[in-house]
């Protein structure tokens, strides 16, 4: 399942150039640039995302499963529905960029409480930025982070930048993984 979801991230969503030529969103020029939007949001993406990530989380039993949208969304949602295909459901959830001024305000929507144990997922980890906020806003919201789990790991110190505050984080797949089919 991991070759194959490599292989149709090289297809869809990795881009490489012998010259820095993507501006990342630090401002930063990078060799390489990966938008996994292409890949998670088409259904054989779908599905070996989340079952890849699912199996990365299944022994914890945890309550939840989700991230800052919208990166996050399409993750959690595959590998929450990959845990009811299983009998061992997780559930989604999604972490707002901006906090609602209106009913309940709250950073966290989905069907979690207070005390859930959770794990946050992001689908490309660069310097760990939008991860940690996604940490922060849920332990705002009285959830128990126990793993990360990133999608691709840029091999940018951003895991690194995240085990500061979540010590247990997972790459299902890295810069070099992808690096490796595109420079066959």
């Amino acid at each position: 399942m991991k070759q194959e979801l490599i292989e149709l991230l090289c297809e869809k969503s990795f881009k490489y150039s012998e010259e820095p030529v993507f501006k990342l969103a630090s401002g930063k020029m990078s060799h390489f640039y990966v938008n996994c939007k292409p890949t998670i949001l088409n259904p054989q993406g779908m599905f070996l995302t989340g079952h890849l990530v699912f199996e990365a989380i299944r022994d914890l039993k945890v309550n939840g499963i989700g991230g800052l949208t919208f990166g996050a969304d399409p993750i959690a949602v595959a590998a929450s529905f990959a845990s009811g295909l299983e009998n061992e459901p997780v559930n989604a959830f999604s972490i707002r960029k901006e906090q609602k001024d209106h009913g309940i305000i709250k950073w966290v929507e989905g069907d979690m409480k207070k005390g859930d144990r959770v794990v946050i997922v992001d689908d490309v980890v660069t310097t760990g930025g939008s991860t940690i906020k996604a940490i922060e806003r849920a332990r705002a919201e009285g959830l128990e982070v126990v793993r990360v789990v990133c999608l691709i790991d840029r091999q940018e110190g951003g895991v690194e930048n995240i085990q500061a505050l979540v010590p247990d984080v997972v790459s299902i797949i890295t810069r070099d993984e992808l690096l490796a089919v595109v420079k066959k």
